[in-house]
């Protein structure tokens, strides 16, 4: 156990430490404010304040875990070793900067309770991030930072026994189309028609009648290839499907058609099935708790993961509302198109409500890729690319999540990438 002294244990001071120290490391870490029992006490210890109290191991504190509600913060941005760090300390600090602010800012997503500039549907763009701006997206530097701190506890006390970890993989399917044309309905899939007649998709009519028929399979089914191939390993894997309506009229079920209740019931049966609330419901929280409750009765079993539509974010409300309806696990955190990290982290966290000052139950699973990210790429860049960022998160021992479509695994030319990397790259550790 590691025995931390701080002047005034606050509850972003106890967030941080233990994401940091527990989550991450594997310690336990308990706090006092006592200058006595902190003396006492013999071995592994440190100090967060301003100033060290004598020679214990000492990281000064800026001065954000202090302060409640959230501010514009001026932050400096600097290279340390082979990434960033900003929240400056002193050099009698074991760190050049304030790891634990730095973190806390990172996690909470502070600068998205800041004023900011939204997009056509209101996501807080990867553009208008700390992390964008300097260039440290691509990492997760809270982990990064994390190792080099524990090196440093390391030297400082050799019997402070630290867990053996490695990489998690755990893959994300999006199956709001689980179809392109069974179970649309007589009315959708004339409209389908005629707007394939109207367009010259002569392929896309021929396909449908096909499908229609029984002929062969829709090209957009491609469960059973998923789970054959997942099922050769223990990875993760979760498929999340869309209850609400779809904004897209195009891309629409119904969702109460009995096939459809029973691919989502196969799925259960085999790997996680995930809810993904509808648009509508983001910002009417009875209609989330509908769509939650039906899933339940769907799969008999409670709703643990859910992702939300058009992957919108919008802090506080939707995740006080997914606290309220007790979902456990949340995959929305992430950029639509870019890669990278953005809460700075590859390891799961706690939602911290900063307007409330309180650490939730809701459980927090940074992705840091999407095939979404990868729009008219070559094959070699987009290797590239995954490898680079999975050994990023495997240098210190993360989890990597990636999300696909059901669309990204049908058997085509252009989906050879992502069905190569679905079954070969994502199903091994590195």
């Amino acid at each position: 156990m590691l025995l931390v002294y701080t002047p005034k244990l606050t509850p972003r001071i106890s967030y941080i430490f233990k994401h940091i120290c527990t989550r991450i490391l594997g310690i336990e870490v308990n706090f006092t404010s006592a200058i006595e029992e902190f003396i006492s006490q013999p071995t592994f210890k440190l100090s967060y304040a301003k100033q060290p109290l004598g020679n214990e191991l000492f990281i000064q504190s800026q001065g954000l875990l202090n302060q409640q509600g959230f501010d514009a913060e001026v932050i400096t941005v600097k290279p340390w070793g082979k990434t960033f760090c900003f929240f400056a300390s002193g050099t009698k600090s074991a760190l050049p900067f304030d790891i634990f602010s730095a973190s806390f800012y990172l996690l909470s997503r502070y600068e998205e309770y800041l004023p900011h500039v939204k997009d056509s549907i209101g996501r807080f763009t990867a553009q208008e991030s700390l992390a964008y701006k300097n260039g440290f997206l691509h990492q997760p530097v809270v982990d990064i930072w994390t190792y080099n701190f524990k090196k440093i506890l390391q030297n400082s006390f050799p019997d402070l026994v630290f867990p053996d970890k490695s990489i998690n993989i755990h893959t994300l399917i999006e199956a709001s189309q689980p179809y392109a044309f069974a179970q649309k309905g007589i009315f959708r899939t004339t409209v389908g028609y005629f707007q394939d007649l109207v367009r010259f998709k002569f392929k896309n009519i021929l396909q449908r009648s096909q499908v229609l028929l029984g002929l062969r399979r829709d090209p957009f089914d491609t469960f059973k290839w998923i789970i054959n191939r997942s099922q050769r390993n223990a990875q993760k894997l979760s498929i999340f499907f869309l209850l609400g309506d779809n904004p897209n009229f195009e891309e629409s079920i119904n969702t109460h058609r009995q096939k459809y209740l029973l691919l989502i019931k196969f799925i259960a049966d085999y790997k996680e099935a995930g809810l993904m609330f509808s648009f509508g419901a983001l910002e009417d929280y009875e209609l989330l708790k509908k769509e939650k409750l039906r899933m339940e009765e769907i799969t008999n079993r409670s709703l643990k993961s859910s992702i939300n539509a058009q992957f919108l974010v919008n802090l506080p409300e939707i995740y006080r509302n997914l606290v309220e309806l007790e979902v456990k696990k949340d995959y929305t955190m992430f950029y639509r198109n870019i890669v990278g990290f953005r809460a700075g982290t590859c390891t799961p966290f706690l939602f911290y409500d900063l307007d409330f000052e309180v650490k939730t139950p809701l459980t927090i699973h940074p992705v840091a890729i999407t095939t979404l990210a990868f729009n008219k790429k070559y094959e070699e860049e987009i290797v590239k690319t995954i490898s680079s960022v999975m050994n990023e998160v495997n240098s210190v021992n993360g989890t990597f999540t990636m999300l696909f479509s059901n669309q990204d695994l049908f058997q085509s030319e252009r989906n050879k990438i992502w069905r190569k990397i679905f079954s070969e790259k994502l199903q091994n550790p590195i």
